[in-house]
């Protein structure tokens, strides 16, 4: 199969959280090491993009594994919106296929992206993208590098800064919820936190062993009062201020 680059999108502004999203605790854990935990063995390139470099030097070894380094980068355009995130991780990723997925996202699937990353290949598609009820998923979907960044390109210089504006231009398989749950019957790839209050009932709903089925055992600490902590987990020191 053709190489794969894994993007997390760690640079949004986390206004109604209050508080970078990539860095609030879940289960005592920081969001953006369960993204790389669950999504570092599909990559063979990963990528943070963050316009705060210097919050993520507490990552290490113990998130993404040996044998693959971890590379941070900016956006390149301040201040476009979601788009100016995508051309970012587009641009500096060196495979010809890209998942691309926020960091808000508390159960992302790498069994999702590699069958999203599977029909890219076999139709030669411009993007793979989930399509639910609520519209588009671009946040967990697998990019053509160099079609892509051509057309995101476009759409930045012509003023756009949805992620999907550009998606009328472009050669697109959408994955539908029969789909989705084909790859990962478990399901719950796109449940994401926004707000403390969000993010308070989806660990409460963890703590109290409702969520295992997406999630999986490895979900569910039973003592409230001291949830595993990344350094213990993930061999990493970061606590949350």
């Amino acid at each position: 199969m053709d190489t794969l680059t894994v993007v997390i999108q760690a640079g949004g502004e986390s206004k109604r959280m209050g508080k970078p999203k990539a860095l609030v605790l879940l289960c005592g854990i920081p969001l953006i090491c369960r993204g790389l935990k669950r999504l570092s063995g599909i990559a063979d390139q990963l990528i943070i993009t963050t316009n705060n470099l210097e919050s993520l030097d507490f990552l290490c070894k113990g998130v993404t594994g040996e044998g693959i380094s971890l590379e941070r980068y900016t956006d390149i355009h301040e201040n476009r919106g979601a788009l100016s995130g995508l051309y970012t991780a587009l641009f500096y990723a060196r495979q010809p296929s890209v998942a691309i997925v926020a960091c808000d996202m508390v159960f992302p699937s790498a069994q999702l992206l590699k069958a999203e990353h599977k029909v890219l290949l076999e139709t030669g598609a411009d993007l793979v993208v989930p399509k639910t009820t609520h519209g588009y998923e671009p946040f967990h979907a697998v990019y053509s590098r160099d079609t892509c960044l051509a057309l995101v390109k476009e759409a930045l210089d012509a003023g756009e800064t949805r992620a999907t504006s550009w998606y009328d231009r472009a050669k697109i398989v959408e994955f539908s919820q029969a789909d989705v749950l084909a790859a990962d019957p478990r399901g719950g790839s796109f449940v994401n936190v926004n707000t403390p209050e969000e993010l308070h009932h989806i660990e409460e709903r963890i703590l109290a062993g409702e969520m295992t089925k997406i999630g999986g055992e490895d979900e569910i600490t039973t003592d409230t009062n001291y949830p595993p902590s990344c350094k213990e987990q993930y061999s990493c020191g970061y606590q949350e201020p």
